[in-house]
């Protein structure tokens, strides 16, 4: 495969979204969200922000390598919700390349700013390109958290039962309607054993007990979600998400978190996670 380095922090891709309530009340359902403004479309979810985000996203990553790359990490800086009835004006570039023992992973940052320009959300979106070896590392490298290779002890545990349709409504909710999350054929070509649910579905459950956790429900306090994608989530009967979290070090201005998930094997699925909420 070719590597674009010379596209690296080059220009960037841009895209404009318009939200609508029927959008948000399609992405909380296809979550399982309870919290009433977002089944009632009045404020967002947090992780619909990678909505309006994902094209643009997709193509800075492309520019710099074309070929297939899982989504292995990712972190949402949150800034304000989305309401309906706004625009959403992203623009994303590949700010680093990073070489792995098992392949290279592309960093993409993308911001997010309304019509009046004023800021939304921040993206890093990590996407491993297994196999694929770069020739060197490239660009910088993106902001730390406190969640990244720390030993911690969690003291409550949340779980989330997903429904046999979860990644087919999810796909039509989100726009990623990648066929390995819904069709067998299609995962197994990739050699995976079979249907893998979205990360980003993943992190919406995982934001779905933070915010009934730690935000008191009120999911506008949740300004920072960051999580490695660290096992394959298959789509199968019965299959769940166990999300479990704890308090970390906190500032004046946030309450910190830190957290990890299961399937329902008890197979670790997302680990390194942090959250920062506001006080």
């Amino acid at each position: 495969m070719t590597w674009a380095f010379d596209q690296v922090g080059g220009q960037a891709a841009i895209g404009s979204f318009g939200v609508d309530k029927q959008q948000i009340v399609a992405f909380a359902r296809s979550t399982n969200d309870t919290v009433p403004s977002h089944v009632e479309g009045m404020l967002a979810p947090p992780v619909f922000a990678v909505v309006p985000a994902l094209d643009v996203i997709g193509r800075a990553r492309r520019a710099v390598f074309a070929g297939f790359a899982f989504h292995g990490e990712h972190d949402l800086i949150l800034h304000r919700a989305i309401e309906p009835d706004i625009t959403v004006l992203t623009e994303a570039r590949v700010v680093g390349v990073q070489r792995r023992s098992i392949g290279t992973v592309v960093v993409t940052h993308a911001i997010m700013k309304d019509q009046r320009e004023d800021l939304i959300a921040e993206h890093f979106q990590y996407s491993l390109a297994k196999g694929a070896f770069a020739a060197q590392d490239w660009g910088r490298t993106p902001p730390a958290h406190g969640g990244v290779g720390a030993e911690h002890r969690f003291a409550t545990t949340l779980v989330y039962p997903l429904d046999p349709d979860q990644t087919l409504r999810f796909a039509e909710a989100s726009g990623d309607r990648s066929p390995y999350t819904f069709d067998a054929d299609a995962a197994k070509a990739l050699g995976l054993p079979g249907p893998i649910v979205h990360g980003i579905c993943t992190m919406a459950f995982v934001s779905r007990a933070l915010v009934d956790l730690c935000c008191g429900g009120d999911s506008r306090r949740l300004r920072r979600l960051a999580m490695r994608f660290s096992g394959l989530l298959l789509m199968e009967p019965g299959q769940t998400i166990s999300v479990r979290l704890g308090p970390a070090a906190s500032t004046l201005q946030a309450k910190n978190y830190v957290f990890e998930a299961v399937d329902r094997a008890g197979t670790r699925i997302v680990s390194n996670g942090w959250a920062e909420v506001a006080a």
